[in-house]
């Protein structure tokens, strides 16, 4: 799952990108309206969180403009205010979601995975194939019974690849997915993050490289 986080709080935004990486989330983090426009015309974000009061633009008009163009990222909007009559006009721009400051963590990790299963709705928040289970709400992995312990960069790899259903999923693809912007593309953590995830799920093999393609999963 990939989210932005805009927020011209740093401190909150940076703590908040931390702790939704260790959920095995790509994050990237923005400090203004006017990025996060830039950020969501550039990438594709399965979860934006926008602070209602940013300089540049504020999250109402950066969820108004997401709206109009027909994204369909999910928005959770922060604010400050507390009122019902704030968070009916939150929702009335076309907000997915609303959360008032101060939050606790696990609240707000608890939204975005929820507006993330809503952005994949398909699939539904556990993913089978081949024997291997992701719960994905409860952050576990297992194959053939048996519980898996894995990075939170392995755990994102192999959701990709489960929800790719046995399709190739290219190198930038999972860049793009399972990291945030700041990664190096030229840098070789696509491939080694592969190699400890295909070890740690042991053998047979269910990772297969597809030369000068990428990686798909299946028997």
């Amino acid at each position: 799952m990939r989210v932005l986080i805009a927020d011209d709080e740093r401190i909150l935004a940076d703590t908040v990108a931390d702790g939704l990486r260790d959920f095995a989330m790509a994050v990237d983090v923005v400090y203004d309206g006017e990025a996060a426009r830039e950020r969501v015309t550039v990438n594709r974000y399965d979860v934006a969180v926008l602070d209602r009061d940013m300089p540049g633009a504020t999250g109402d008009e950066v969820c108004r403009e997401m709206i109009a163009a027909g994204l369909d990222t999910r928005v959770l909007l922060l604010t400050a205010a507390a009122g019902i009559r704030d968070r009916v006009e939150g929702l009335g721009l076309g907000a997915d979601d609303y959360l008032t400051k101060p939050f606790a963590f696990a609240e707000l990790v608890a939204r975005v995975q929820a507006l993330g299963r809503r952005a994949n709705a398909v699939q539904g928040p556990v993913l089978e194939r081949d024997g291997i289970v992701l719960d994905i709400p409860r952050h576990t992995a297992a194959r053939d019974g048996l519980p898996l312990r894995l990075s939170p960069k392995e755990f994102a790899v192999l959701r990709v690849l489960l929800r790719a259903d046995g399709a190739v999923v290219s190198s930038e693809e999972l860049l793009e997915q399972a990291w945030d912007e700041h990664t190096d593309p030229f840098t070789h953590t696509v491939r080694v993050t592969v190699m400890t995830l295909r070890k740690k799920l042991g053998d047979p093999p269910v990772i297969h490289t597809v030369p000068r393609v990428g990686y798909r999963l299946g028997r």
